[in-house]
């Protein structure tokens, strides 16, 4: 496997494309134009006030940054809920198992993107120049 297939692969894995919602008939969701998600994420390096680094550099770092501070706070919000209800607190053992479930899937697919990306990488360095 060539590291561009490796690398489409990845891409198409992610879940801002699997986890799009389809209609009823079993057509694809309608894809969001790119000029939307370019300005979508000139606004989150804004906001992140990311400076010295290229564009590149700053939206692919940005991206990882924020995946894995999306799993951190799913693993504080889940540790915060069982704690509430281990402790008596008027918190539902649905809610507490859901977020809990929710946390233990965003760190496999966080884990699952890591592999990935290793794995190209290693693809890339073996290639011969």
């Amino acid at each position: 496997m060539n590291p561009l297939s490796s690398i489409r692969q990845l891409w198409s894995s992610l879940p801002a494309t699997s986890l799009t919602p389809a209609d009823k008939a079993g057509a694809p969701a309608a894809s969001i134009p790119t000029a939307e998600l370019r300005e979508l994420d000139a606004a989150r390096v804004l906001q992140g006030g990311i400076s010295g680094a290229s564009p590149a550099q700053s939206s692919f770092s940005s991206l990882l940054g924020q995946m894995v501070q999306d799993v951190n706070t799913k693993q504080m919000a889940a540790g915060q809920s069982l704690q509430d209800l281990q402790s008596g607190q008027n918190v539902s053992l649905h809610q507490t198992m859901i977020a809990m479930e929710e946390a233990s899937v965003s760190f496999q697919l966080m884990v699952e993107v890591r592999n990935r990306l290793l794995d190209s990488y290693q693809e890339i360095m073996r290639m011969q120049v």
